[in-house]
């Protein structure tokens, strides 16, 4: 009677342990991790899943082939935080102040001495020429070894007037997780950016994952020499190539050699970026960053001078781009204090 009462027990057991198992199987499979966990549920989050989901699809018709999954990123105010200054203005405002110590003479010229005076008027009334000698006297005449060490010594010690945390803390996550979405899924991200490709590349690849050699920017003449038997490069004066504006289709042409199928920017900087993009056949994504959040980081578009979003935000609706409303899209902007 036992073992007769035993069985079906038993099988009744073997039954639910089965059917259980099949269940946690089944959830397992439908509740895939958050690809993009720090965005909001929306519109916006919905369609760049749908993209990587409709090009990495093998046998689809919208399916792109690995080595032709190329994501380039602007990254003042699409990366990175660039209010209330881009990031590099204020290393070589540092830096001229520097200068301006260790030269007396320096202290009663321009722009040097309005920079130690902190003289928004003087700055401003020196126009593009003056922000050019600037620019070379600040970072021309050093190796490059020694000028990405001087780079990462300042990262290292400076912080944002606003938040008092590292330029390298104030990375947006909603980008990060978008880098690595996009990486995991086959894709090879770039930075395409206005900054100083020698600013950026000693700290991309440890802030981004993004190496130096996918990091494409505004670059000033060099020259190569020995030193005895060391081999030294050094930076000069003279400005080689802006890459801004239609400097960046130029740039993705001269220097990735493929046409990008996703691109990102935030400002009008951006604009022929995003139309050399998407202005294509085949699947194409452009993604703008509006900023629209005052509280947690800052808001600006139209009339701001640094990042204005103008002439790309009335395109983008007529392009089909995605505008991301930080406020709405993003569950938070920064990564956790460190």
């Amino acid at each position: 009677m036992l073992h007769a009462m035993g069985t079906p027990s038993r099988r009744g057991f073997l039954a639910a342990m089965i059917f259980l198992s099949s269940s946690l199987f089944s959830v397992g499979a439908w509740a895939q991790p958050d690809p993009l966990p720090s965005w909001n549920d929306g519109a916006g989050k919905t369609s760049i899943i749908a993209f990587v989901e409709k090009v990495t699809r093998e046998g689809g018709p919208d399916f792109v082939p690995v080595e032709e999954r190329i994501a380039t990123f602007d990254n003042d105010g699409t990366l990175w935080t660039e209010q209330p200054m881009y990031v590099q203005a204020a290393f070589i405002l540092d830096r001229a102040r520097e200068i301006a110590k260790d030269n007396p003479d320096l202290r009663e010229r321009q722009p040097y001495k309005a920079i130690l005076e902190s003289d928004r008027a003087a700055l401003a009334a020196l126009g593009e020429q003056g922000l050019a000698d600037l620019v070379a006297a600040t970072h021309s005449g050093m190796i490059t070894t020694a000028f990405e060490k001087t780079v990462a010594n300042w990262l290292a010690t400076a912080r944002h007037p606003r938040f008092a945390r590292p330029y390298t803390e104030l990375i947006y996550q909603p980008m990060l997780d978008l880098l690595v979405y996009l990486r995991t899924n086959g894709f090879k991200t770039f930075i395409v950016s206005g900054g100083g490709v020698e600013f950026m590349r000693p700290w991309t690849e440890k802030a981004y994952g993004i190496p130096p050699e996918q990091v494409v920017g505004s670059s000033g003449k060099t020259s190569y020499r020995l030193d005895g038997d060391t081999p030294i490069i050094e930076k000069l004066p003279t400005v080689e190539f802006i890459d801004d504006g239609p400097g960046k289709p130029l740039g993705i042409n001269r220097f990735i050699g493929r046409r990008p199928v996703f691109a990102a920017g935030n400002s009008d900087g951006d604009l022929q970026m995003l139309q050399w993009t998407t202005l294509n056949t085949g699947p194409r994504f452009g993604l703008i960053v509006h900023h629209t959040d005052a509280e947690r980081e800052y808001a600006y578009d139209r009339t701001s001078e640094v990042g204005r979003l103008d002439k790309a935000l009335d395109e983008a609706s007529k392009r089909g781009w995605l505008v991301v409303d930080m406020k709405r899209d993003w569950k938070t902007i920064y990564p956790p204090r460190r």
